[in-house]
Parts: C-alpha cells; structure tokens; sequence
C-alpha cells in the first residue's frame, strides 16, 4: 500500500510539472507561486477521492487545467480555476474561501463551473444547470471554455462509466457540448467530443467505420503525395512560405454525410482534406491566399458551387479559411482548405486565439462578431418568460446555425442565421424596428415580413406607428432575439386583456356567491380543460369563453359527475408489453411494463435505452434515435437502462421500415414483393414507390422478429441489382 502510494504521488508530481511545461508561453514571472498555491489546495481538498476508474481525482483538474493552457491556450486564472474548478461542489471548500486565497475574478468564474444545488425545474435540472452556467459565460467567457476543457477530459476517460452513465453524458456531449464548440471556434474539441458522443451512443458503427478509415490510410497517404507533389514545385517557385497537410475528416462527421445522404462508405468521396498554411505578414494575408488559390485552380479544375469565402467575411465565431474543392488525380473530389498562421491558430483555440493577436487591428475587429453572439447569449438567458427548456432548444438552434449576410441602406453589413426572413432583420436592428415592422425593400423591391434573406440582399425595412406583433410572426421567424421579443409583447397584450377578463370573472363569481380563491379557479380551470389562471381569464377577457355561459352553481358545487369538454371517458390501450418475456428492464428485480417508440421501431438485438414518461410508464427508444438522444440530454435522471433478453418470444413481430432506392427497371415492384413475401415470408403492413426520370425511391413498412431477420431482409434487396441501396429509416416526430 505504501509503496502504491509513492507511485501515485510520483505521478501527481510528474503531471503537475507537465502542466507548467505546457503553460510556458501563457505564463507572466511570478505565475508559478499562485498556480502552485491552487495545485496544493485542490490537493488536499480531493485528497481522500477517487475516481471510477480507482485513480486519485486529483488526475482530473489537473488534466483539465492541462487541456485549457495546451489545447485551447488560456492562461494562469484559467489553470488555476480548471485546478479548482470540482473544490466547491465535492468538498466543503466555499466560494467565499475561493474569493479571499485567489482573487474575486476566480471566485465568479469557479461559481459558473460549480453545479447549481438550489432550486432545479423539476423536469429538467440539466437545462436549468446549463442555464445559470452560461448566466456567468456571458460575463466572464472562460466559464464555458473550462467547462469544454472538463467534459472532454470525461469523454476521454468515460470507459469507467456504467452503461447508463455513459448513455447520458455521450448524448449530452452531442447535444451540447459539441456545438458550443462548434460555435466559440473550437473545432479540434468539437471533433473529438462529437466521435467520442458516436464512439459510446454507437459502438459498433463507430469501431466498424474507424476499422474502414484505418484500412484505406495507406492508400489515402499515397493519393495526398500524389495530389500535393505539384502544388508544391508551384509554391516554391513563387517564393511563397507554406505549410501542406492533409488531415482525415473526423469519424462522426463521415457518418454525419453516410447519413444525410444516405452513402455507404465507400461513396463518401471526401475522407480526408488538404490544408495550405501560409506564413504571411498581417497585411498580406488577404491577397497570399487567394494567390495559392490561384495556383491550385490553374493545375486542378475547382467546383465553382464550392467555393467557401470566409476571409473576406469571417464566420461570426471568428473563423477565416477559404475552402475550394477541386477536381484531383483520379476523377477524385479533393477539399483544400487555404489559411493564414494566424487563421489556423484561431481555427484550432477558437476565442481563446483572438487575444494572442490581439494587437493587430483586422483581428480585433474579426472577433467583434463573437462578442455580439456572446451579446445575444446575454439576450437569450436574461428573457425571464422562456422556461429552462424553451431556453435549451432556443440555444441549441443557434449554435450550429449556417450564416447568411446582408446589408442596411447605408451598407452595414449584419449576420444573420440561414432561414432568416426580413422581419428577423428588422428585429437585429432594434426591438422596436421589429415590432413596427410592416414589410420590407429588399433590392429596391418590396418583399413580405416571411421573405428568406439571401447572400448580399440591401434591406430596407418599412414600418407602421399602427403595427404590432401577432402570432403569426412567429411561424417564420428563424431568430432568438426576434422570438423572444414578440413571445414578450404577445404576453403582455395577453396579461392586459387577461386582467379586464379576471375583474369581469371575480365580479360574476361575487354576484353568485363564490369567492375568487385558488381552490374554486383549479375547477373551473380543469372543467374547461384549460392550462393555467392566465389562461381562463384571457379567454373570458377577448369573449372566446362567454361568462354568461359559465354555470358556476353547476361547476364549483357539481364536479363530480361532470364530464370535462374535449376529453374522452375511454381508456386508450397502448399495447404494453410483458418486460419479463422480451426486454429486461433495470436491474431486472422489478417487472415493467413498457412501449416501444414509435419514433424508431427498435427490435430484438437493437440497442436500446428505457425513458421513464411524464406519465410514468417505460419507453424503449434505440440508442441511436435522435430523440432518445435529445431526451437523454435534457432529462438525464429519467433514463432507466435497458436490453433485450436472449431470446425474445419467436412468435411476436416487430415494425421496422425500409427505404430502398435505385435505378428503376421492369419489374422491379414485383422482385421484392417476391422477396418479401414469398421467399423470406416476411409480413408486410404497406408499400409505396415513386419513380423520377429513371430512378426510384420506395418505402416498406414490414414486421420482423428481430435485427438480423431484417437484416437478411436487406441483404436480399440489395442482391436485386448493382444499383439497388437498401437502408432502415426512422419516423421524425418528438417523443417525451
């Protein structure tokens, strides 16, 4: 034991002083006394701690202390509130404590890392958690970059999860976490968190597709010689300081276009891509890009439609590459990405970047546009009508958001997401811009509130002193900030005729007898089948609820023979099933009762993950289900792992649905009718093709007893002909 201990004291050691090294550049003289200071203190608070894998938790904020100043690049307050970032939430160190050793600066940002142990909305804790943590992002951004810098290093050692846990957090990950460094520029953390989220939601998919890239990384190194070798005499004859890399797209982002274009491996032609790094001067970067995009296009043939320009307007996260894709040996599509040292750092640190070239003024501006996203977070977060959930999907819609720009009469130019209309516009100049909005001139021309902006528009936007919002502004406004601002103004309307309704209902209830209390409100609130107070006077107030109508005698005295409008006295049965015969549930102690989600259909031999409802009952989703996903990643705590048992029951049949797609030929409806049901005897519940100039699409619904009934299924469509693909869909609808 003792001997034990020496080891992994010699470790803590060694890996405090790897931190130091790897700080070096970040670090001013005299930065090593307090970091030191923070090493001792959150050494001994863990001191007695472990971690699941059985490591002292120490490791921990050390490693992430470690990812913040390598991999990102921040600097001392940064190492110091990563070391301390878990003192306050696991041990009985306070804020206050943190405030006085360290300073007021580490105190805040340690206090947006530490989990919330107040009040959490009952549905969702996460969502409120992740809420008042970026209350403190939108202050101090290093909150949240620490905070990536900590779920990365838990993604990296997630393997000592349970099964459960790793569900949870894998999803999560994807959810959010991946995004949000999408959105502050982190693309290296981005990657790697969205590839480990696959490596734990998707394990066999994952390892059979790293197998493939591994298995076609010789062939891939040739090709990149062969592509490069005359870029490079080009290059060098010009003179041009440059740096060639070809690097493999990221496992998760080749499954991401198996996906989204229905592909098979080996149809994803872009695997890898290939980047220019220019040693350029500040000034000369602009013009020595587009010089070796000159040079590669006279020797490669480009695809005018992929062309990607963001280093004449940045992404608003700061990112400045120009992306050309050209036509390579080999009738090969190749991605060549051109960029600066200085757009390549930003490229990998994201914000962090921005203030290492600080003092060069076309970079500062560059980072203006994160700092008015970081203001818009300001603008999402501060709303006290969204719930935390509302919040959560607000959020999560504008992180991977695609960008357009358009321009104001005087030529300001504004960044805006993709789908953005003109009222959105009108709203991104000024709330009160947006809420007088009557239409727009776009190009000169006048285009309606729900016209979808393009690349490089002029809008004008027109307005009315007589105009405010309606409902029917939020159908196409794409915006938080435009969402936001007319869901406020609608509710304040709603709130005003709702207190004229609440006076006219509190006089008629006096006249009968009845007090305005709580208890009598509850019954005619759940007679009329209606959600809230606000709700029933509202609808008294704007007359869609007659009060004259309103038999109060019959409601507040009667209510227990009284059938409630809109409801129905029958039960719905909603085939649940017998766990103990098919799916183990839990532990297996307790019998459950449970559906399958509609959403996916899982079968036998599909992994899956049981979700406790609003309702209470158990719904099986697939693993890889999106909305499984979604729900694991706002509601956590309502996960109940789950698995197939080793033989389900040979007589019951599971839905699933196929899409098979090809070149159409005679004949073609009758073969996998054949198929189906003549040669593998399958049942199916229904059929439907559509043909277009040649090819076809067709959906099958069929029952099978499990995964590898319908694989075979599969197996036998795709034996139809060479062109013929065959893949399992699921049905996009939200599941809770």
């Amino acid at each position: 034991m003792k001997n034990e201990n020496l080891s992994e004291n010699k470790e803590i050691v060694n890996k405090y002083r790897q931190l130091l090294r790897v700080s070096k550049w970040s670090r001013e003289k005299g930065d090593i006394t307090i970091i030191r200071k923070a090493f001792e203190k959150a050494m001994k608070s863990h001191n007695q701690m472990r971690r699941k894998s059985g490591e002292p938790y120490i490791y921990h904020p050390i490693a992430v202390a470690r990812i913040a100043a390598e991999e990102i690049g921040l600097g001392t307050t940064s190492i110091i509130c990563a070391l301390l970032h878990d003192v306050v939430e696991d041990t009985d160190v306070t804020i206050e404590e943190i405030q006085k050793e360290f300073g007021h600066k580490e105190a805040n940002i340690i206090d947006g890392l530490t989990k919330i142990s107040g009040v959490y909305d009952t549905h969702s804790p996460q969502a409120e958690n992740f809420r008042k943590m970026l209350l403190t992002m939108a202050n101090d951004v290093r909150v949240i970059l620490i905070k990536l810098c900590d779920r990365l290093h838990n993604m990296r050692t997630l393997e000592h999860m349970s099964d459960k846990g790793q569900l949870k957090i894998a999803s999560e990950t994807n959810f959010i976490y991946a995004p949000l460094a999408h959105r502050l520029g982190l693309y290296a953390i981005k990657t790697e968190l969205e590839d480990l989220s696959l490596k734990y939601t998707q394990p066999a998919l994952y390892q059979d597709l790293k197998h493939q890239l591994n298995a076609t990384k010789d062939q891939r190194k040739r090709y990149i010689r062969s592509f490069i070798k005359p870029i490079k005499l080009e290059l060098e004859e010009l003179g041009i300081k440059y740096e060639i890399k070809g690097r493999p797209k990221s496992i998760y982002s080749i499954y991401s276009k198996m996906i989204a274009k229905k592909l098979e491996f080996e149809d994803v032609y872009d695997l890898f891509a290939i980047r220019v790094i220019l040693d350029s001067e500040p000034e000369d970067e602009k013009m020595d890009c587009w010089n070796v995009y000159s040079v590669i296009t006279s020797i490669f043939k480009p695809n005018p439609e992929r062309l990607r320009d963001w280093i004449s307007i940045p992404k608003s996260n700061g990112y400045e590459s120009l992306h050309t894709t050209v036509m390579g040996p080999r009738g090969q599509w190749v991605e060549v990405q051109i960029r600066s040292k200085r757009m390549d750092a930003i490229a990998e640190k994201g914000y962090a970047a921005h203030w290492k070239y600080k003092q060069h003024k076309k970079t500062q501006e560059s980072s203006n546009g994160l700092d008015t996203w970081l203001e818009q977070v300001r603008e999402i977060i501060e709303n006290p009508e969204s719930n935390a959930l509302d919040f959560l999907d607000e959020f999560k819609m504008n992180l991977y958001a695609k960008e357009v720009f358009a321009f104001t009469p005087k030529g300001l130019l504004k960044k805006l997401p993709k789908g953005s209309t003109s009222l959105d516009f009108a709203f991104d100049i000024h709330t009160e811009v947006g809420a007088k909005c009557l239409g727009a001139k776009v190009n000169g021309k006048l285009v309606p509130l729900s016209y979808e902006i393009q690349n490089g528009d002029q809008i004008e936007i027109l307005t009315s002193a007589k105009q405010k919002p309606n409902k029917d502004w939020l159908s196409f406004v794409k915006t938080s900030k435009a969402k936001n601002k007319i869901k406020q103004s609608l509710k304040d309307e709603k709130r005003a005729i709702a207190s004229i309704g609440k006076e006219s209902l509190a006089r008629k209830m006096r006249n009968a007898g009845f007090n305005y209390t709580t208890q009598n409100l509850n019954k005619l609130i759940s007679f009329f089948n209606l959600e809230d107070e606000l709700e029933l006077t509202f609808k008294i107030g704007n007359g869609s609820l007659d009060k004259e109508k309103i038999k109060l005698q019959e409601i507040l005295v009667e209510t227990k023979s009284v059938h409630k409008p809109g409801t129905d006295r029958r039960l719905n049965s909603n085939d649940k099933t017998n766990p103990s015969k098919e799916l183990i549930i839990g532990d297996a102690s307790i019998d459950f009762d449970y559906v399958l989600a509609a959403c996916c259909h899982p079968i036998p031999g599909d992994q899956v993950v049981g979700f406790i409802t609003v309702g209470g009952e158990v719904r099986i989703h697939q693993t890889n289900c999106k909305n499984a996903q979604n729900l694991m990643s706002k509601y956590g705590y309502r996960i109940i792992k789950a698995r197939w048992a080793n033989q389900a029951i040979s007589s019951k049949y599971f839905e699933a649905t196929v899409e098979i797609s090809g070149i159409d030929s005679l004949g073609l409806v009758s073969k996998v009718t054949d198929i189906i049901s003549k040669q593998l005897k399958v049942n199916m519940k229904s059929i439907s093709f559509e043909s277009l100039d040649g090819t076809f699409v067709g959906k099958l619904k069929v029952n099978v007893s499990d995964k590898y009934h319908l694989e075979e299924l599969m197996n036998e469509l795709s034996g139809i002909d060479q062109y013929i693909k065959v893949s399992r869909v699921a049905i996009e609808h939200d599941s809770n």
